[in-house]
């Protein structure tokens, strides 16, 4: 049911292999390959189908070396393989890692292995010794290792004098993200200063990257022997240098540093606050770097080591430690009314790096609230108890009061028309003097005017006269009896 090709090249051979790589048109597609033999006019069956996909089952072939001493090193500069060849499997050539296997020309040689970029110097090499060395090529995200090229061997030179000039020792330090060039001076007269930085993926490239240097735009023309660079590091890696120039237009360039963000940098100690509340220890835990840092938030996935202890005068006290993920952390089984102590240490497991502990915070934790609830307790019940005997005491003696009231000091009187008990007079001196009646009466003056043919009445205020034997007189009557005189003297004025 398939059609078969036969392979240009591969009829009637005599030997074990053929080389059919004309008829490879697609890398990446399924191909099916089959043989047979003929003599003198017979033929075998076909062998089994033997099926593949060249892409996985090529080798990577050896790469192009190029090398050249000077000055005590050896430069080298490396072409992909098939760098040479008009069609190319491996299209992608800048996926492509070298490592370097070098050794001296000797009986006792020892081998050193080192990646190296497709342009690169080889150092720390003795002068005037003959050295050998060969290249591989890598795809490390396919996992595939290629051919070693050819052994070549060079033989190195004497390594000329260092021009004081030049910025010696080029070191990095970086903490939290912020990230600072050092490097010594030996120039004895002015010299000024160049920060230059090549971004990394340019040396990946087979092209000539030493025109693609930049200056450090706040390291440009300085006579301090540093530099903050923080503000080119983004993504991926750095190459930096010095470049010396002294005050008849001389420079010199230092050796290349390599910055790689991430792995060079340091993590500074967190922020630590601590709290305690009902025997618990709160942590709040601010990142390295501060909260502005985003860089150390977004790109390390950081943990916290916390170590807590008693702070008592006893050395023997145990130090205990807990990990979390999280900025805020707490603390349980803690002993009342003491003193605990407490520091955190960030770490990433990604990158192997952990920081310094942070300072130590010291808290006490609240006092046990079993003691002020039986005091409490202890008050209620006393409390209860007094209730229980004062109230019955109360009501005792308030009753026997009233019983001695009543018999000394009865609240009845006689009544007013019994004025004496056994040919005596009773009068109580402490009776009060009976209010005498008072008689009430009003006068009312009736003026008639031609004019207006006007009424007024004038209402004189109530006298009132005191008479012991007149008798009483209600409100009521003085009330209707002067309704009935007006009324009376309203009908004589009509």
């Amino acid at each position: 049911e398939t059609e078969w090709k036969e392979l240009p090249g591969c009829q009637n051979v005599t030997r074990t292999e053929c080389d059919f790589s004309s008829a490879i048109t697609e890398y990446y597609d399924m191909h099916h390959v089959r043989v047979r033999a003929e003599r003198r006019g017979e033929v075998s069956p076909w062998s089994s189908i033997f099926e593949m996909i060249p892409y996985f089952i090529a080798q990577i072939g050896p790469p192009g070396i190029e090398l050249q001493s000077t000055n005590g090193v050896i430069k080298i500069k490396v072409s992909p393989p098939e760098g040479n060849q008009v069609r190319k499997m491996w299209i992608a050539h800048l996926r492509f890692k070298y490592n370097l296997v070098i050794w001296e020309n000797s009986s006792n040689a020892e081998f050193r292995s080192q990646s190296i970029s497709p342009t690169d110097i080889i150092d720390g090499l003795a002068p005037d010794t003959t050295y050998c060395l060969k290249v591989q090529a890598t795809l490390p995200l396919d996992a595939q290792e290629g051919l070693f090229s050819p052994i070549h061997c060079v033989k190195t030179t004497r390594k000329a004098v260092i021009d004081p000039l030049c910025a010696t020792n080029v070191s990095v330090l970086a903490l939290n993200m912020k990230f600072h060039l050092h490097w010594n001076n030996q120039y004895k007269h002015h010299v000024s200063y160049n920060v230059q930085y090549l971004i990394g993926y340019l040396k990946e490239l087979h092209d000539d990257y030493s025109v693609k240097w930049l200056n450090v735009p706040e390291c440009e023309n300085i006579t301090n022997t540093q530099c903050d660079f923080s503000s080119v590091i983004t993504t991926g890696f750095y190459y930096l240098r010095v470049q010396a120039m002294s005050e008849y237009n001389k420079s010199c360039l230092s050796k290349e540093v390599k910055v790689d963000p991430l792995v060079t940098n340091e993590i500074g100690p967190p922020g630590v606050t601590v709290d305690a509340s009902d025997g618990l220890l709160h942590i709040q835990i601010s990142p390295p770097g501060g909260s502005e840092c985003e860089v150390m938030r977004d790109h390390y996935d950081l943990s916290y080591r916390i170590l807590y202890w008693k702070n008592s005068s006893n050395n023997e006290e145990e130090i205990k430690w807990k990990e979390i993920k999280q900025t805020i952390g707490t603390v349980a089984d803690l002993t009342p009314s003491t003193l605990y102590c407490v520091k955190v240490q960030a770490f990433s497991e990604v990158y192997n790096k952990s920081s310094h502990f942070s300072k130590e915070e010291c808290i006490k934790t609240p006092g046990d609230k079993v003691l002020p609830l039986i005091i409490l307790a202890t008050f209620v019940t006393a409390l209860i108890a007094v209730l229980l005997v004062a109230v019955p005491l109360v009501f005792a003696l308030y009753q026997a009061y009233n019983k001695i009231k009543y018999v000394f000091f009865p609240s009845c009187q006689p009544p007013l028309n019994i004025e004496g008990f056994g040919g005596q007079l009773f009068i109580s001196p402490y009776l009060s003097a009976t209010e005498e009646p008072i008689e009430s009466f009003s006068i009312i003056e009736t003026t008639i005017t031609e004019e207006g043919n006007q009424i007024y009445f004038k209402d004189y205020k109530h006298s009132k006269q005191s008479s012991r034997d007149s008798g009483n007189y209600s409100n009521d009557d003085d009330t209707s009896g002067s309704k009935a005189s007006e009324e009376m003297l309203e009908k004589e004025i009509i």
